[in-house]
């Protein structure tokens, strides 16, 4: 069992930078690729940046790379999504994820095993 709550969410303007960060409780945390997803209104859920069980193979989508990085603590059972250049596009409610399944993670939310209740992100102009 992972439980996982998000916080750092916020308005922000277009061009700034938000920090979410997601606190993990468990024993199966270190051994679970992490990930994070968003869902804009009327849109699916969306993969945003993913990170293996040990930090060091990271993923990204297209529409984030180079703006957007992924780290996680081990240590603390935590993993952060740095957002920089915010883009109004970049508007959703962020989920953090836990895969145990896939070694660097899943990019379909149906694998997923473990999600955060989310963290709405807005970006204004």
């Amino acid at each position: 069992q992972v439980q996982l709550v998000e916080s750092g969410g916020g308005l922000v303007q277009a061009g700034g930078s938000l920090r979410l960060s997601c606190a993990a409780s468990g024993r199966t945390f270190s051994n679970s690729a992490m990930g994070w997803f968003r869902q804009a209104p009327g849109k699916e859920r969306e993969f945003v940046a993913r990170i293996s069980w040990n930090g060091v193979r990271t993923y990204y989508s297209d529409s984030v790379k180079g703006r957007f990085t992924i780290s996680r603590d081990n240590a603390k059972n935590t993993v952060a999504l740095q957002m920089n250049s915010l883009k109004l596009e970049d508007t959703a409610v962020y989920y953090c994820a836990a895969d145990t399944k896939h070694v660097y993670g899943s990019l379909k939310p149906v694998d997923i095993d473990y999600w955060g209740q989310g963290t709405q992100v807005t970006v204004s102009s």
